[in-house]
């Protein structure tokens, strides 16, 4: 049995907290809200983020950050990735660097275009070596009801992929090992990109064609973009790539698939922002990756549309015009 500490209380750090709890390890999750940490404690629930779902009682949570890394053999981040830097820097005096850490979040920074494990490394000093990540197709809602599912488990360290898969491993929660780390961070980001994408195409009234078409070439360009900064194609094929990403596009669940959808009906990024208010990850991470992709010559359509749709340069009508544009080259 390990110690783990959840460095978020949100729906994908609770869901996570009850995976590894079935699992057999012993988890303490930290949140910032008072009454969310109060109900997972006294009522069992997180109904703000999971209604209707009773949570294990061994499942226990905290405000009290200095405590549960205290109590920590392993550290667990599941906090929104554009708020990564900012608490690291605020815990920098009191996080341990001689534990692991294993990321679970999807996006690029806005600032530096770096990917998350790249954040861990330059704020706290931690080596490549302690770091991991858990990705793939992993709605909460139904991960939460225990439905089958699969993850990855990646790292450039094979010790670090056997502990995230003993951790996590149950029989409703199935994980599959890679070191393609920068690939599977990579494919994480640009799944929410894209999903906007397909979301804006069924806001606007297109069918399976176009949705086929933006997730296919939607791969295709984060599979070239990856490439050029390391990471192995292949990885875009599998569970952290075409996986998420189908997931994400096609599920009314996804955020960043609803965000678009609204988009894509209304033209309007002041309606989708009201009435999608949880983090829409694409929303940031799509300008990071276009200016990664700038930096090494990369062609990332879609991804710019996007980008230039949630700047509000590009309406998203003429976002598609535009893609339909594009000079032909070979698929693949």
């Amino acid at each position: 049995m390990r110690k783990v500490a959840v460095l978020g209380s949100g729906a994908w750090g609770t869901t996570l907290g009850q995976v590894m709890v079935d699992s057999g390890q012993q988890v303490l999750i930290w949140g910032r809200n008072k009454k969310v940490v109060r109900e997972i404690n006294r009522r069992h629930s997180n109904r703000r983020f999971l209604k209707g779902i009773d949570l294990p009682r061994e499942l226990k949570a905290t405000t009290d950050i200095k405590a549960v890394l205290e109590f920590a053999d392993v550290i667990l981040v599941a906090i929104p990735a554009q708020t990564l830097r900012e608490n690291l820097v605020e815990w920098k005096g009191f996080f341990p660097t001689d534990l692991p850490v294993i990321s679970t979040l999807k996006g690029i920074e806005v600032d530096t275009q770096f990917r998350m494990t790249e954040v861990i490394q330059e704020v706290l000093g931690i080596e490549k070596s302690k770091l991991g990540l858990i990705t793939g197709p992993n709605l909460a809602n139904e991960i939460i009801m225990r439905q089958p599912a699969g993850a990855v488990a990646a790292s450039e360290n094979q010790e670090i992929i056997d502990l995230i898969t003993d951790m996590f491993s149950t029989n409703y929660f199935r994980i599959y090992p890679s070191k393609d780390l920068v690939g599977c961070e990579f494919a994480g980001a640009a799944k929410s990109v894209i999903a906007i994408a397909v979301g804006m195409a069924v806001g606007m009234g297109y069918g399976e064609n176009t949705q086929g078409l933006m997730i296919t070439r939607g791969l295709s360009e984060v599979a070239r973009l990856g490439e050029a900064y390391g990471a192995t194609p292949l990885t875009f094929l599998g569970l952290a790539g075409i996986g998420d990403l189908v997931a994400s596009a096609q599920s009314p669940l996804s955020r960043n698939r609803s965000f678009g959808e609204v988009l894509g009906k209304s033209g309007s990024i002041v309606k989708a922002r009201q009435q999608i208010v949880k983090t829409v990850e694409g929303v940031y991470s799509a300008g990071a990756m276009l200016e990664l992709a700038h930096r090494v010559g990369v062609e990332v359509p879609i991804i710019e549309a996007v980008s230039d749709v949630v700047a509000e340069t590009l309406k998203p009508k003429d976002a598609l015009d535009r893609l339909m544009k594009v000079s032909i080259k070979a698929e693949i």
